[in-house]
This record gives C-alpha cells, structure tokens and sequence, in this order.
C-alpha cells in the first residue's frame, strides 16, 4: 500500500512538473565585501584564503620587488589595511588596458578586485638577516586586469 501510494505520487509529481513552465532562479545578488571584512575573514581563514570581490577606494599604492601594491589605507601597515598585489610579469598588462602605471592609474579610483585574500607573515630584517619578530599584511593577487574593474 506504501509503495503504491508513493509510486503514485512520483508519477504525480513528475507529470505536473511537466505542466508547468521550469521556474526560474534569478542569480544571486553579487555580493561584494569591504577591505576590513576581507582583513577579517582571511585572519580567520588563515593559512588558507578567502575568495570573493572587494569594493574600495585606492587611498595609498607602492612598488617593492617589482610587485605594485594597490592600498585600501594610506599606511600599508595599518591593520585593517588590503593590499592588492600585481605582480612584476602582469604590470605591462596593466598598462596596456588602463594606458598608465597601475600605481598611478589607480590612486584615487574606486575599484572591484576579484579574488584570493590571504594574510601574508612579513618577517622584519636586521642586518641583512630575517629576525624573530613579524607582522602580518592581507593581499589579493591580482595577475590578470581583467580582475580589477572600475566603478563609476
């Protein structure tokens, strides 16, 4: 009796499935995460990163090693601090779709970056050498310019 009932259902189920139009899930609404809460939730994923999109405003940006850091704070030190990274072998393919240095074209600009955040130990050094003591910095990598988009 069971079976039957649930084998009557089924196909009751399926034909009315068959009726009726496929509903239709609209795309979630992009979700887009401020420089802090990214700070936030790659400190907890660590080591690990977390992916997703940051909106921000450029407020800071350097070159060291031939990396460009693109700065959520004027102070790349400050905790709350996020560090875009380009690294040295995407550069030319910044200045080639933005027409300018990316630690120029960007300073000032609000941007989406979409990617990878983790949170980066940075070892003090003394003397040419690596010492004991360290801090930590949040960067998202961005090897490609399609990753960065403007916003108006």
């Amino acid at each position: 009796m069971v079976r039957a009932f649930a084998g009557v259902m089924l196909i009751g189920l399926l034909c009315a499935g068959c009726a009726t139009e496929p509903a239709v899930t609209p795309p979630p609404k992009q979700q887009f995460a401020t420089p802090r809460r990214v700070v936030e939730m790659a400190a907890d994923a660590a080591p690990s990163g977390v992916l997703g999109i940051v909106d921000m405003t450029v407020r800071g940006t350097g070159i060291d090693d031939g990396y460009v850091y693109l700065n959520s704070e004027e102070d790349y030190r400050d905790q709350r601090n996020l560090s875009i990274a380009i690294p040295p072998q995407a550069v030319a393919a910044f200045k080639e779709r933005f027409g300018a240095a990316p630690e120029d074209f960007f300073k000032g600009k609000h941007i989406h970056v979409r990617g990878m955040a983790r949170r980066v130990k940075i070892s003090f050094i003394s003397n040419g050498r690596v010492t004991e003591k360290y801090y930590y910095l949040t960067h998202l990598t961005a090897g490609a310019p399609t990753q960065i988009t403007l916003v108006p």
